[in-house]
């Protein structure tokens, strides 16, 4: 068994509930997107001077984004495809709310992380187990995975 199917079913295992899955396709893509913007949020002068080209996005997030993709192409080629489409969405996307000045992107953020945080507790609370997570780190980066391993499945891509 490769080891994308061997992680993303052992995700699975605690995520049979409807309740919980429906709050995953919410909280999942939320925490991700408000990570970004955290860590666009840090000041990025040490980026900016050494990807002087790439304007708003010479930041953190988007080193961050590039360690991440490599991970997912180590599991994944078609995951990476679809990662890379995420992920500039969500720079893309935390970007602009910036560039809104409505409130600071930190807070934002900080705001849409716990919120998501708190339902995807809730979401497990209803299931009845704990988080994947606490048995290993690295679920962190196979929740995303495994929400697009279902897009791909219905589409009828191979991952």
């Amino acid at each position: 068994m490769r080891k994308i199917d061997a992680l993303l079913n052992e995700y699975g295992e605690s995520h049979q509930n409807a309740f919980n899955k429906r709050v995953h396709w919410i909280c999942v893509p939320s925490i991700f997107f408000s990570i970004v913007g955290l860590i666009t949020s840090i000041p990025s002068g040490l980026v900016s001077d050494l990807l002087p080209g790439l304007g708003a996005y010479a930041n953190w997030a988007t080193v961050g984004m590039v360690m991440a993709l490599v991970y997912y192409l180590r599991l994944s080629f078609p995951l990476f495809l679809g990662f890379i489409l995420w992920g500039a969405f969500c720079l893309w996307g935390n970007v602009q709310l910036a560039g809104l000045g409505f409130a600071p992107l930190w807070a934002i953020s900080l705001t849409i992380f716990v919120a998501a945080w708190l339902g995807q507790f809730y979401g497990h609370k209803v299931e009845g187990k704990k988080p994947s997570f606490f048995k290993d780190l690295q679920f962190l980066m196979i929740g995303p995975a495994w929400l697009l391993h279902f897009i791909y499945k219905r589409a009828g891509v191979k991952y």
